[in-house]
């Protein structure tokens, strides 16, 4: 745990006790805050009690005495309207922040020589988050990984000189977070997302912009045009930055190119690592997030060939992109983590022969913008609310069949894929769909494809990766 002492002997509100809402409500008390927390829903309320937490509605509270409301992530700042809190502090000019944000001022008060690497971005962060703590562990340094992945980054270890924190963040943290100051910043990509929370999408891409904004070196992917004009601004503000693509050459950065990464520089191109062959990072996103991650440990001063080693043992992330077995020239691949179109074409992208599983509950515009990877789909299966739907704007363009559930899926897939004489076939579950029709998350969707493939009959030849 990280205690937060910079708000040692002052009054602090706190709304929403879920996982990184508890964990920075006994963060500000063990800091020897004096905090007030309250949550909607009255379970959580009690296992703040249980635990010595004091609980108030906080609505009685006397908010002249408050130095500060600090608000669970998933509790609306700004739209569709404020959080009811939001407007009861304002109305006492008492700040907002988020967990992110007591981190930040704990480092700057403890130790502002440890290493702080933030990733944001609408696809990749999480990938790239895992790459970078992988890459800096396999360097044998100190590494704390958490944040919008895992681990709470008040649950971290307190900080020290060499210990490095690779921290993913969401928009939602971001905008909690007004003093947010990376060591390096990483900033993806950007396309629409969220914006039931952020209103539009130039106040969703202004947010992301603020994490690399405040950082003293930004790196920022520039595959897609707002991202491109954030590091132009960035650039003409001269900020340190490095771009990084996946899907285009660049003159000056790193870049991912049939299967290499390579580094430009005063008009000089050079492959530092190679990617084809690592399962894990594959396709152009991969690129994006491996040349990311790379730009960070040279910064860092990790020679390249150290880097280019530790990238082949990268194990992926569970759930994205994940090749769980592998039956003779079948994979079979997890990427339940793939909630809608612009996650799943990610995945598409990345194999030449495709036994899709799709479906799920449907988010806006459901699998239409996936058409340009239709002619690499031998057949789709279909699962859940969104089967009929999905099979209407796959009628005549893909073959389908409507499997019903996931287990059934995997059945269907394996059977057909087994008289299917390519070189290589990917069973690719990458749903484009929320989970909440058959699974309460992603990550137990994924784990029953998991299931579902070690209950396939064995074929002598099947190699278990996960």
């Amino acid at each position: 745990m990280i205690p937060v002492t910079t708000f040692q002997g002052k009054k602090v509100a706190l709304f929403g006790l879920g996982g990184s809402g508890l964990s920075t409500a006994r963060a500000l008390k063990a800091g020897g805050a004096d905090v007030v927390c309250h949550d909607d829903n009255e379970k959580r309320v009690q296992q703040a009690t249980s635990e010595g937490l004091e609980t108030q509605d906080l609505r009685s509270l006397d908010w002249s005495e408050i130095a500060a409301l600090v608000l669970s992530p998933g509790v609306p700042l700004t739209n569709p309207v404020p959080h009811w809190t939001v407007d009861l502090a304002r109305e006492a000019s008492v700040e907002v922040i988020g967990d992110v944000e007591l981190f930040c001022r704990e480092r700057r008060k403890q130790c502002l020589a440890a290493p702080f690497i933030a990733i944001t971005g609408t696809n990749g962060k999480s990938t790239t988050t895992a790459l970078v703590a992988h890459l800096l562990t396999e360097a044998g340094l100190d590494v704390q990984m958490g944040g919008n992945i895992g681990t709470p980054i008040l649950d971290l270890e307190p900080p020290q000189p060499g210990r490095h924190y690779v921290i993913e963040c969401s928009s939602y943290q971001i905008d909690l977070a007004p003093t947010l100051d990376p060591s390096i910043g990483i900033h993806m990509n950007l396309s629409p997302d969220h914006l039931d929370r952020h209103g539009t999408m130039e106040n969703y891409a202004a947010i992301k912009e603020r994490l690399v904004a405040g950082s003293k070196l930004a790196v920022i992917g520039v595959d897609d045009r707002l991202s491109s004009l954030i590091a132009d601004r960035l650039e003409l503000a001269h900020k340190p930055v490095c771009r990084i693509a996946g899907e285009r050459e660049l003159t000056e950065g790193i870049y991912a190119h049939l299967g290499y990464l390579i580094e430009a520089h005063n008009g000089s191109q050079s492959v530092v690592a190679l990617l084809g062959g690592t399962d894990s990072l594959r396709g152009d996103h991969n690129g994006q997030n491996a040349a990311a991650a790379f730009a960070a440990l040279r910064a860092l001063e990790i020679p390249g060939e150290r880097i280019a080693e530790a990238m082949k043992t990268f194990p992926g992330l569970h759930h994205r992109m994940e090749v769980v077995a592998k039956r003779g020239r079948v994979l079979f691949v997890n990427d339940s983590k793939a909630t809608n179109a612009d996650a799943a074409a990610r995945a598409l992208s990345s194999f030449d022969h495709i036994y899709w599983i799709a479906g799920g509950r449907a988010k806006a515009g459901g699998i239409s913008s996936l058409d340009e990877h239709f002619p690499k789909i031998a057949k789709t299966f279909l699962i859940g609310e969104a089967a009929e739907e999905f099979a209407k704007t796959l009628e005549g363009r893909v073959p389908f069949k409507i499997s019903g559930t996931l287990p059934q899926a995997v059945i269907d897939a394996a059977a057909e894929a087994a008289e299917d004489g390519a070189q290589e076939i990917a069973i690719l579950l990458s749903p484009a769909c929320a989970s909440f029709d058959q699974y309460p998350n992603f990550e137990l969707r994924g784990a029953a494809f998991v299931d579902a493939v070690r209950a396939l009959p064995e074929t002598g030849n099947t190699q278990e990766v996960a």
